[in-house]
């Protein structure tokens, strides 16, 4: 039997324990650097599920641009669902560099091969939903990707760059929009803010993945720097980060077992609800078939502008040739 190498490597191959010092000394990897093939699906996977997260994601706030209350709220809302279309370009065009064919990553999108985040697989059931999605969805999602701008795979790290500070935007002006239901809204509208924390917070603190005992990847993607904290340590953060921002909006966490640990200096919080997680994963959430439903359906509709876009370019090719 192989001793496996100090740190968790058990490659024996000279390549790859190469390749693990150049990751181990901070060494940005790039699209025609030697890697090795386990490196490189795993960051198709990643990549890739995060670009159809942010393309999906478009859905449950796209529902509500005609239905915003006023015409500034319908412009912010419109513009940040524009940001989350251009998300999925920038890590579309990340895992092309690897090699992943985009039409290939559409259609196992399309035909549920692949996966996306579990909380678009939830109905946004009042206007107090867009700012839950703009506060805690996105909160979290800061979280799960600030440090990805410092990941081994260098396309991935520098389109998170950008992304990370248009999240930043959108959670705050989720964050605002609640403040004005909550602190200057009416007793209606407040508990509309309370209904709507009631029902997304425990799938938001789903978003992190599982906990680290059950998740398979973690451990090799923390090894390749692929991820730089655990499932667990990014929603503790979370949860630390977002109670206090409740109790400014005068919201109750809807979590009986939260409460203050001075001696860890982090919030306790109860048990999620595994079962509901790998449920919807499985495609068994409250909204799974509709979203990918209405993203089928938007890709055969939009069928024409591709076609046109690509005859245009062969004119173009033509008439250079010429």
């Amino acid at each position: 039997m192989q001793t496996p190498r100090p740190g968790g490597l058990d490659a024996v191959d000279p390549a790859e324990q190469d390749f693990q010092r150049r990751v181990d000394a901070g060494v940005r990897i790039e699209p025609r650097d030697a890697m090795p093939d386990a490196y490189r699906r795993t960051l198709i996977r990643q990549i890739s599920q995060h670009a159809h997260s942010e393309i999906v994601g478009m859905l449950p706030e796209g529902n509500w641009i005609s239905r915003a209350p006023t015409l500034k709220r319908k412009a912010i809302l419109l513009a940040k669902v524009q940001d989350e279309c251009g998300h999925g370009l920038y890590l579309y065009s990340a895992a092309e560099t690897l090699g992943a064919s985009r039409d290939q990553m559409v259609d196992d999108l399309h035909s549920g091969k692949a996966k996306y985040s579990t909380i678009f697989n939830y109905p946004t059931l009042t206007w107090a939903d867009i700012g839950m999605i703009g506060w805690l969805v996105d909160g979290s999602a800061i979280i799960n990707q600030i440090p990805l701008c410092r990941c081994s795979y260098g396309p991935y790290a520098r389109a998170m760059v950008r992304i990370c500070k248009e999240e930043s935007f959108h959670q705050r002006q989720g964050y605002d929009l609640l403040i004005q239901m909550c602190r200057h809204g009416t007793p209606e509208q407040k508990a509309m803010c309370q209904d709507a924390l009631d029902r997304w917070w425990w799938p938001a603190l789903m978003m992190f993945g599982p906990p680290d005992a059950e998740s398979p990847n973690s451990a090799r993607s923390m090894r390749w720097r692929i991820k730089l904290f655990s499932n667990d340590e990014l929603r503790q953060k979370m949860v630390d980060q977002t109670v206090p921002q409740a109790e400014y909006l005068g919201l109750r966490v809807p979590d009986p077992d939260l409460r203050w640990n001075a001696r860890r200096g982090h919030y306790d919080f109860g048990a999620i609800d595994w079962a509901e997680f790998r449920a919807v994963l499985d495609g068994h959430g409250p909204c799974n078939r509709d979203r990918l439903q209405a993203r089928v359906r938007a890709h055969e509709e939009g069928a024409w502008v591709r076609d046109a876009m690509a005859a245009h370019a062969e004119k173009r090719r033509l008439r250079k040739a010429a």
